[in-house]
C-alpha cells in the first residue's frame, strides 16, 4: 500500500480522528472540509477547502492531490443526517444532496483518478442505517443504503475491468459526534477515537465491509432477519432493546449472526 492519504470531512468527528491516526502512522495526509479553519490543528501535509455539494468540489480535490503529490488512499467521511419525523422538505433534500449527490461526485472522482493511476484504495463511512429503513431519519437511512450499494457496484466493476482498486465500506453504529447531537439519546453510543482505530485497522487489512463495533455486527445481522411486517411496527429504540433482550435470553453466539 502507498503512503499518501486524502481525508474528506476531516474537520471534526471520525474524519478528524482518522487523519490523526494516519499521520501518526507515517502517512502523508491531505485533509479537506468546508470549515477549513478547523483543519489547521491536524498538522497535515496539505489542506484544501472542499464542499462536496458544489460543482467545483472535484477540482478542489485535484488541487489537494497535487499539493500532496499523489494519492494512494481516499478516505471519505463527509455526511449529514438529522431525525426528521415531520419530513421537513429542506432537511430531506439537503441530506440527499450531501449523502447522495456529494458522495457520488467525490467517490466517482477518486475512482477515475485511481483508474488512471493504475491502483488505489477507496474507503468511505456509510452507516448501519443503510441496513433497514429507519423511521426517525428517512432520507438518512435511504442515502446510506444507496452508498452501500454504490460501493458494492464499483467494487464489482473494478474487478470485472481488472483494476487494482480496493474498497472498504465502513459502517459504524451510533457515534458520539455532532451528527447525533440533540435531545434524543441513541443507544450504544461509540467514541469517535475508538471508531477511528477500528477504521484504520480495517483499511490496513483491506477489509471489504467493516461494521463497527461487535455489538452492531450482531445488531445489524439480526435487523436483516426481521420480517417487514414486524419492522414497520418497531421504533428505533424498541428494535435495539428487543434484539439485545433476545441475545441475553438465547445467549446467541455473535459469530453465528455475522454475514
Amino acid at each position: 500500500m502507498g503512503n499518501k492519504a486524502i481525508v474528506i470531512g476531516a474537520s471534526s468527528g471520525i474524519g478528524l480522528e482518522v487523519a490523526k491516526i494516519l499521520t501518526n502512522q507515517g502517512w502523508r495526509v491531505g485533509v479537506a472540509a468546508r470549515r477549513v479553519e478547523l483543519l489547521q490543528r491536524i498538522g497535515a501535509d496539505a489542506v484544501e477547502k472542499i464542499d462536496v455539494t458544489t460543482d467545483d468540489a472535484t477540482e478542489a480535490l485535484q488541487r489537494l492531490i497535487n499539493k500532496l503529490d499523489g494519492m494512494d488512499l481516499f478516505f471519505y467521511a463527509s455526511g449529514i443526517g438529522k431525525q426528521n419525523r415531520e419530513l421537513t422538505e429542506d432537511i430531506e433534500l439537503a441530506t440527499v444532496q450531501t449523502n447522495g449527490i456529494g458522495f457520488t461526485r467525490m467517490i466517482g472522482a477518486a475512482y477515475r483518478y485511481f483508474v488512471n493511476q493504475g491502483s488505489g484504495h477507496i474507503a468511505a463511512i456509510t452507516s448501519i442505517a443503510g441496513t433497514k429503513g429507519l423511521g426517525p431519519a428517512p432520507a438518512y437511512s435511504a442515502t446510506k443504503a444507496m452508498q452501500n450499494v454504490y460501493l458494492q457496484a464499483l467494487e464489482q466493476q473494478a474487478y470485472s475491468r481488472g483494476l487494482n482498486i480496493r474498497f472498504t465500506d465502513i459502517r459504524p453504529g451510533f457515534v458520539d459526534t455532532a451528527l447525533l447531537s440533540g435531545d434524543f439519546r441513541y443507544p450504544m453510543m461509540l467514541r469517535p477515537e475508538k471508531v477511528a482505530q477500528e477504521i484504520v485497522y480495517a483499511i490496513n487489512h483491506c477489509h471489504h465491509i467493516r461494521v463497527i463495533d461487535w455489538k452492531y455486527r450482531i445488531l445489524t445481522a439480526v435487523w436483516r432477519r426481521v420480517p417487514r411486517w414486524i419492522w414497520r411496527r418497531l421504533t428505533l429504540t424498541i428494535a435495539v432493546v428487543a434484539i439485545l433482550s433476545y441475545m441475553s435470553v438465547t445467549a446467541t453466539p455473535y459469530s453465528r449472526l455475522l454475514w
